[in-house]
């Protein structure tokens, strides 16, 4: 259906006649509707529109065109005998306004039908879809009480910076005293699982203050205006219970950037920015008061607008990164306690606090459970160690495909690769510990793969970069030296080294033709801010590097390659060969040992919490 769009007389006469951007007016005695027509391209209100066509009800339309004379006259437009205007009757335009105007008074009707079966007649309706659907947890009647700062583990600093407002709310005095202003809000940002949510809720509990909760998402509709609306109401609720804390979950829902008014009109992001024109009023405008805090968490920090994020708003953005090593050990002794396990949670955590490096809270929730699905599986009473490194592999690769098939000419090559991974990673001084390689494929991974425990570093060397590389590559190296010819299995790992590569020279000024520049990631579709010669030379320096960790690789496995053959026969046996059995195979590394906590803890703890049981 045709979509009409009516304006007044005084905004037809001071948006589109004042500024010179209609193009004819055509007169419909027999509807009383004139219809302006646009030039193409016109401007409105600072902002450039994609239809031409507008109408406007006139009361009486004989003496239409003498009133638009007057007006051209008073405002000094239409010097070369004013805007045409055409008088056209029974048109196939005319029909269709006509057919439009039947349906709104159908629609209307309908509408009216409905409110008059209502009892009784009012505004309910309206008023119901403008008010703020938040979560309300209030310490008088204790609703929605659970979570402490107590059962959030790791996350220290974050949860010092949020216990300042808590602290702040329960003793105001303490703070006054000393002159200090509390923070007006707090932003929790980080990757998604590592914490946010659960730490506004452990805030809900512990503030004993009303605490009022509400989804991004919640406030935005189909109707125009509810955005701005939902939001007043949420703070004219809070002011009533001050003091309070508001917290809006996934706030870039509605915190997005505002444009920049060149582009053409959009009715969503009119809506977005109206919605976000209210937030930041009732944050810090004219009207706000003290006693609302404010706390909202997102991890898309880089599309919020500027005017959100300074001080005043949300004074504190507080990062909620990726967990270290000790914050997922205390992690899984708290995801590990309601299992019922063959040992104590601290016998097994820290050794899957080493299994687990780069996982967020929630994937450690998620290895717990399926640790224990997997003892239910087996009809265990227990859970065990093994269960969890079980539940490690399947987070991380799925699950095993043991009905998978593959021909006895696969399973060589698959072997020798894995094979070839495993002994240059074994034998170079910058390598990560070697758990476990396996030619058992799964549903996430290839048809094999070889798995480290790499610790929390966070820088490194040319050198390390440099090996890591080597140890990449070396499963194309192992199928071309041994079977004389390369298959499409090294794809995922020639991406890898195209990636690291392109980082030393592009990024980590480790290349010394190219220089100390650094040039952030490029998408596809940008442009690159640095000439064709320099991106030539970038790209012969990384395949140049390339070449050479290659060939570095393929000097290390001919001098060793009775010890892939070994490696990769004993694979084709066994399938799966853990730290221990690569040492019996081809002796201990030479650069020392790489253990990051011994294989059979496990078993050890468990022995070690029998004797004292005894």
């Amino acid at each position: 259906m045709q979509i009409v769009r009516f304006v007044s007389w005084n905004e037809f006469v001071h948006h589109m006649l004042a500024k010179g951007e209609v193009a004819e007016i055509i007169v419909r005695p027999d509807l009383d509707i004139v219809t302006i027509v646009l030039h193409e391209g016109a401007v409105l209100k600072g902002k450039r529109v994609d239809h031409r066509t507008f109408h406007m009800n006139i009361i009486d339309i004989h003496k239409f065109e003498e009133k638009l004379r007057e007006a051209e006259s008073r405002i000094g437009v239409g010097p070369g005998g004013g805007i045409p205007v055409i008088y056209e009757r029974g048109s196939d335009t005319a029909g269709k306004l006509l057919v439009s105007l039947i349906f709104a008074g159908i629609l209307l009707s309908i509408l009216s039908r409905a409110r008059s079966m209502k009892s009784p007649l009012s505004m309910d309706g309206i008023s119901q879809l403008t008010r703020a659907k938040f979560t309300l947890v209030d310490p008088v009647t204790g609703h929605g009480k659970g979570v402490h700062f107590s059962d959030v583990a790791g996350l220290t600093e974050a949860k010092q910076e949020v216990m300042e407002f808590v602290d702040y709310l329960k003793r105001p005095e303490h703070y006054k005293n000393l002159g200090a202003k509390v923070p007006r809000g707090a932003l929790l940002l980080g990757p998604p699982g590592c914490g946010k949510t659960l730490l506004a809720k452990a805030v809900a509990t512990e503030s004993n203050v009303p605490f009022l909760s509400m989804n991004g998402s919640e406030f935005i509709e189909m109707i125009g205006g509810l955005g701005a609306a939902r939001v007043r109401d949420l703070f004219k609720e809070g002011r009533k219970r001050t003091p309070c804390i508001i917290y809006i979950d996934e706030i870039d829902a509605i915190g997005r950037k505002r444009s920049s008014g060149t582009g053409p009109v959009d009715g969503a992001s009119g809506e977005g920015e109206q919605t976000l024109n209210q937030l930041l009023v009732e944050m810090d405008g004219m009207a706000s008061k003290e006693g609302v805090i404010m706390l909202a968490s997102t991890n898309r920090a880089d599309v919020l607008d500027k005017a959100l994020l300074r001080p005043g708003r949300f004074d504190r953005h507080i990062l909620i990164d990726l967990p270290t090593l000790e914050e997922r050990k205390q992690i899984f002794e708290t995801h590990l306690k309601p299992i019922q396990l063959e040992g104590e949670p601290k016998n097994y955590s820290l050794r899957m606090a080493y299994l687990t490096p780069g996982f967020s809270g929630a994937d450690i929730a998620n290895v717990c459970n399926e640790a224990a699905l997997h003892a239910a599986r087996l009809k265990q009473n227990v859970v065990r160690g093994l269960d969890l490194e079980y539940a490690v592999e399947r987070v991380v690769g799925g699950t095993e495909k043991r009905s998978h098939a593959m021909s006895p000419q696969e399973k060589s090559v698959v072997a020798y690769h894995e094979s070839g991974h495993a002994l240059v990673g074994w034998l170079l001084p910058h390598t990560d510990a070697l758990l476990k390689v396996t030619i058992v494929p799964r549903t996430n991974l290839a048809l094999g793969f070889a798995q480290y425990t790499p610790n929390d570093q966070k820088l490194y060397t040319k050198e390390e970069m440099f090996d890591r590389m080597c140890m990449t590559l070396g499963g194309r190296v192992a199928e071309s030296l041994t079977f004389n010819k390369i298959t499409t299995g090294a794809q995922n790992d020639l991406q890898k080294v195209t990636q690291m590569a392109y980082a030393m020279v592009r990024q980590h000024g480790m290349n010394e033709n190219v220089g100390l520049l650094s040039f952030p990631e490029q998408d596809k579709s940008s442009i690159r801010p640095y000439s064709k010669s320099l991106a030539a030379l970038i790209d012969e320096e990384a395949r140049r590097l390339i070449t050479s960790a290659y060939v570095a690789t393929e000097k290390v496995l001919k001098k060793n390659e009775d010890k892939l053959k070994l490696l990769a026969e004993s694979l084709l046996k066994k399938e799966t060969l853990n730290y221990d059995d690569v040492v019996n195979l081809i002796g201990p590394p030479p650069h020392g040992e790489k253990r990051l906590i011994e294989v059979s803890e496990f078993e050890t703890a468990d022995k070690l919490q029998d004797k004292t049981n005894i």
